[in-house]
């Protein structure tokens, strides 16, 4: 389980080398960790993969955003201390704000982005909001019942019940705070990096307009959509996922 030190907090990630020019790393989305991504994209063969885990998420240190700009400093910090050159970097849903945003920081080292249910726009209802702070076990199972599509697999909808059983509502409220805020559907012209959007056909968080909307406005982008999925499509359809992902960047 490797870590590197990133201003100050032990970040972690997932990694696999696969000996490749081209290095993927992958955001995950609000109250997420690397487990929202399935395994198998760890070894698709044409990126070195890393799969990052936020601050105060998964098995990071540090302490949780309620900003997406300041998330973009430390997923930016974290290739930098790595060395990365020639990387996509793509993101799910506050994570692929984090992608928008640092594509519009231009850094040197990145050439792709990939986008996978989230929009240039990411706004939380009020009630969600409130429902953290007074209701959290409440607005747990909601998230719980609106992730997925509409036939996931039991185990997996287990196996994520039983990850958000130790998620904390104040790491989560941080994140979808950050969300709130998030809205650069005005400079989406700005993007000059080739973009991969994928939507969910049954994304009842981020739906499919959301992915159209970033297809229009980014230039260089195309979009695939990831047929009998949520919100956590990647989970739902790895196959579908892995693919789409080799066919951008190969």
């Amino acid at each position: 389980m490797p870590f590197v030190e990133v201003n100050g907090e032990n970040i972690h990630y997932i990694h696999h080398d696969a000996g490749s020019a081209v290095n993927l790393v992958l955001v995950h989305g609000s109250g997420g960790s690397h487990e929202n991504w399935p395994e198998s994209c760890l070894t698709i063969g044409c990126a070195n993969v890393y799969l990052i885990d936020l601050p105060a998420h998964g098995l990071s240190g540090g302490k949780n955003r309620e900003d997406v700009g300041e998330y973009v400093a430390v997923v930016e910090a974290f290739c930098t201390a790595l060395s990365l050159e020639n990387v996509a970097l793509g993101g799910h849903s506050l994570g692929g704000a984090i992608a928008q945003a640092s594509a519009l920081n231009n850094p040197p080292w990145l050439t792709r982005i990939v986008l996978v249910g989230t929009g240039c726009r990411l706004r939380v209802m009020p009630m969600v909001l409130e429902a953290i702070e007074t209701n959290w076990e409440g607005a747990r199972e909601m998230m719980d019942q609106t992730v997925f599509g509409a036939n996931p697999d039991p185990k997996l909808v287990a196996m994520e019940k039983e990850r958000t059983k130790g998620l904390k509502p104040e790491l989560l409220l941080g994140d979808f705070r950050a969300c709130d805020k998030f809205d650069i559907c005005a400079r989406l012209g700005e993007i000059t990096r080739p973009a991969l959007i994928l939507s969910g056909d049954d994304d009842k968080l981020t739906p499919l307009k959301y992915s159209q909307f970033l297809l229009k406005g980014i230039k260089d982008s195309q979009l695939v959509v990831i047929e009998n999925a949520g919100h956590l499509m990647a989970m739902e359809q790895p196959d579908q996922f892995c693919k789409a992902l080799k066919d951008f960047l190969s």
